[in-house]
């Protein structure tokens, strides 16, 4: 079992945050009671699940979906909302290590995730609301001239021309921070609520034929032809398996603990705002420079939804409100006296690379994870292409699959006292600005 399942959060109970506040209809679904046979078992109903599911489910495949605790329950249901374009990894750097061929199809998927996120929104999920923009504020006018470089390099050579490069005073005039000297807005990306979008995709998937099994934590997976999923008090005999736990995994899959690491990230939202173009005046989500960065965003009902900070520990800190507070009041310290309402944390998967990592894991058993911060399109269409994998095309996957993937150094045992120590000396060159 993951530590991270239970250590912050009580069973099959989404955490007191405003997306789950705003989220209607969120009865319990029924845990699995019985064993059972299916074409395809996918542990985890977040993003990737879920896509794997309805995908399946519309090809024919009869598919049974189980979660530890809730639909949407981690990160699915708890990040920003930011809909990226790109990887967690620049193009230029992508080329050099993969060359143009791959980095241009590497490229090509990413747009092909932002699209198929809004389709999926618009058919299933339109409550969710995706609004295009999202903005890249730069604390330094050498990170201002490295993300315009950027912005010109892939219109040149991807001919990409969907973002806006704004100096100091033209970002100043959207956002209301004296904190930035400039960047960007890409007005091919976008934001949503997440738990909704979640909730769309589960309903979805339901309506085609999948059938999703909530609070049935799977404690072991036997390989075979079928594989067995055990949980508590059923199993279920599956021709195939895939792991869609991400930052959630557990011992059910070695190799992905290997190369994936959990670390938590924080999430305040404002009491309703009285002027909120006093902070954004536009509709658009921003994230910053910082290594560890912020990123933020106004509800429909004006709130201020700021993340902020991490952790790379289980535990999350006892008071998530102070922790993300801080960050919040240096960006805009017009709301140092705002009342905080909401307060929440997440575990989230990055890799080495900050390239996810699609693998094979066992007879007939795939995983996809480790989005880095990229997962709101990434995991959506990463659930497609494991579920056209098993329809037998593994075109994408091959690709995505021979993406590098070191494990991290020390193990299970040190790998987090040493990622502990890494993003803290990058925490103090954001602090000292170098």
């Amino acid at each position: 079992m993951s530590k991270f399942l239970y250590a912050n959060d009580t069973s099959a109970t989404y955490p007191p945050s405003w997306y789950a506040e705003t989220s209607p209809n969120l009865k319990l679904r029924p845990s699995l009671e019985s064993d059972l046979s299916c074409d395809v078992c996918v542990i985890g109903a977040g993003f990737t699940g879920l896509s794997s599911a309805l995908h399946l489910a519309q090809k024919g495949f009869n598919v049974i979906v189980l979660d530890a605790h809730r639909v949407g329950f981690g990160a699915s249901g708890r990040n920003g909302g930011q809909v990226g374009s790109g990887w967690n990894q620049g193009q230029q750097k992508l080329e050099k290590k993969l060359g143009q061929d791959a980095a241009h199809r590497l490229w090509e998927m990413t747009q092909d995730a932002k699209s198929l996120t809004r389709d999926l929104v618009n058919q299933f999920a339109p409550d969710a609301g995706y609004n295009a923009g999202v903005a890249e504020a730069c604390f330094s006018d050498k990170e201002r001239k490295n993300s315009h470089a950027i912005a010109s390099y892939l219109d040149k050579n991807y001919n990409y021309n969907e973002i806006e490069c704004l100096d100091k005073s033209s970002l100043q005039e959207v956002v209301k921070s004296k904190a930035y000297s400039g960047g960007a807005i890409d007005w091919g990306a976008g934001h949503l609520h997440p738990l909704l979008y979640a909730m769309g995709l589960a309903k979805a998937a339901e309506a085609a034929g999948a059938v999703l099994y909530e609070a049935s934590l799977v404690q072991e997976v036997k390989n075979g032809s079928p594989n067995l999923v055990r949980t508590v008090r059923g199993d279920v005999k599956a021709d195939y398996v895939i792991h869609a736990t991400n930052g959630y995994h557990t011992n059910l899959n070695r190799n992905q603990a290997a190369h994936v690491m959990p670390i938590n990230n924080f999430i305040v939202a404002t009491e309703p705002l009285e002027y909120p173009g006093e902070i954004l005046t536009k509709n658009i989500a921003v994230a910053d420079s910082q290594f560890v960065l912020n990123y933020y965003r106004l509800s429909d009902d004006n709130r201020l939804i700021f993340g902020g900070g991490e952790s790379y520990g289980t535990k999350f800190p006892k008071d998530i409100f102070e922790k993300v507070r801080r960050p919040l009041t240096e960006i805009f310290p017009q709301l140092a006296d705002v009342k905080l309402t909401h307060a929440w944390g997440g575990t989230l998967g990055i890799t080495t690379t900050r390239l996810p990592i699609f693998a094979r894991v066992g007879t007939h058993q795939l995983t996809a994870a480790g989005y880095s911060g990229h997962g709101v399109a990434l995991a959506g269409f990463a659930g497609r292409v494991l579920a056209e994998t098993i329809a037998g095309n593994a075109s994408q996957f091959d690709l995505l699959s021979d993406l590098p993937h070191p494990a991290f150094p020390g193990g299970q045992t040190f790998r987090s006292p040493l990622m502990t120590l890494a993003m803290t000396w990058f925490s103090l060159r954001d602090r000292l600005g170098i």
